[in-house]
Formats: structure tokens, C-alpha cells, sequence
């Protein structure tokens, strides 16, 4: 019988001058990027925090703790490739993810196949079980204000 565990990220970072934007490790053109102590990878964290859930295993400020310099300026496609490997190790493959990225601007649509390509490459998962969607949140909140951007994930993991 098959094991199937589910596990939901959510991450947000906040918009400054002088960084490059990430997301699921496509280098996105635009004049504000992502503060934080790795390359601030929102989706990309979202999605580890998914697959570390599903394992039980906390999230990735235990993992990567945020003060550790070992992890200034850290490829988020590198952790999450740590992440799918503690996956393999207790036995399971990455069935799904799915991840939502919630930003007024830019506009990702153009990004997304690359984004999903990266991600599902880093995941070790099939391009056709990875989903990437990006939506506004209609001038509402931070994220409508401009202020940050959001991401939130769902993984599934399965062992024979």
C-alpha cells in the first residue's frame, strides 16, 4: 500500500531596492527584489516549508537558520535540492507541488514555464507534476500595496 503525505508552506518577503527578484530560481526583471538573509526565494521557501511539513520535520528556519552566514545570500534551488534529498532519504518521491505566488507586480506569466522548470529540477520531481500560478491580490494588502510579495505550497509526497 502506498504512503501519501501532504504537507503546506507559506512564506513572505518584503521589497527593497538593490536586490534581484528570485522566484523559484528565474532571475525576474524588476526594480525591487526580495530582502532576506538567503537570495529570498519566497516561492522556493514555500515550497520547502511544504515538503518539510509533509515530512514532519519543521520548517526551514531549522534547516537553514535565518542568522547562520553559511546561508547569506544562499541559492534557495540549492536548499531545496537538500530538501528533496531528506525526502529520498526516508523513502519518498515528490508526487505534486503546487505553489501560488501572490505579488501586484511584476507581471510572471512570462516566467512561469521557466520557473516551473527550475523548480521541478531542483525537486527531482517530473516537470509534469509541478505547478507554478502567480496571482494579485487585487491592490489589497501588502502585497497589493507593493510592499512584498507572498508565496504558499502544497506538496505531496509518496512512498511505495
Amino acid at each position: 500500500m502506498k504512503t501519501i503525505r501532504i504537507g503546506q508552506g507559506f512564506d513572505a518577503h518584503r521589497l527593497v531596492a538593490g536586490r534581484k527578484l528570485v522566484l523559484c530560481g528565474v532571475t525576474v526583471p524588476f526594480e525591487q527584489g526580495l530582502l532576506g538573509h538567503s537570495d529570498a526565494d519566497v516561492a522556493a521557501h514555500a515550497v520547502m516549508d511544504a515538503v518539510l511539513g509533509a515530512l514532519a520535520l519543521g520548517d526551514i528556519g531549522a534547516h537553514f537558520p535565518p542568522g547562520d552566514p553559511r546561508y547569506q545570500d544562499a541559492d534557495s534551488m540549492g536548499l531545496l535540492r537538500e530538501v528533496a534529498a531528506l525526502a529520498r532519504g526516508r523513502g519518498f518521491e515528490i508526487g505534486q507541488i503546487d505553489v501560488t505566488i501572490l505579488a501586484e507586480a511584476p507581471k510572471l506569466a512570462p516566467y512561469i514555464d521557466a520557473m516551473r522548470e527550475k523548480l521541478a529540477a531542483a525537486a527531482g520531481a517530473p516537470l509534469s507534476r509541478v505547478s507554478v500560478k502567480a496571482t494579485t491580490t487585487e491592490g489589497m494588502g501588502f502585497t497589493g500595496r507593493g510592499e512584498g510579495m507572498a508565496a504558499m505550497a502544497v506538496a505531496v509526497l509518496e512512498k511505495e
